[in-house]
């Protein structure tokens, strides 16, 4: 699967992720939080249970139902 990958920095030294299939806006609801590009055109495991480094537990079932994939509040990298 090809995301276009953003990222916002959280407390403590943390980041998150947001997964938008390629090409596709970032979706309304998510909109108004300082998200920046980290990467278009990312290839990913289509069928994998958790993208490991961005701290994204089932990204294909959330793309399915939200249009995009986000990390975890438990599971955030650090920066």
């Amino acid at each position: 699967m090809r995301v276009d990958l953003y990222r916002r920095p959280e407390a403590e030294g943390r980041v998150s992720y947001l997964a938008v299939p390629e090409g596709r806006k970032i979706p309304e609801e998510v909109i108004n939080t300082d998200w920046q590009s980290s990467g278009t055109s990312v290839e990913l495991a289509d069928h994998a249970r958790r993208w490991e480094q961005f701290g994204i537990e089932r990204p294909e079932t959330q793309i399915a139902e939200k249009g995009y994939a986000i990390t975890s509040l438990a599971e955030q990298p650090q920066a």
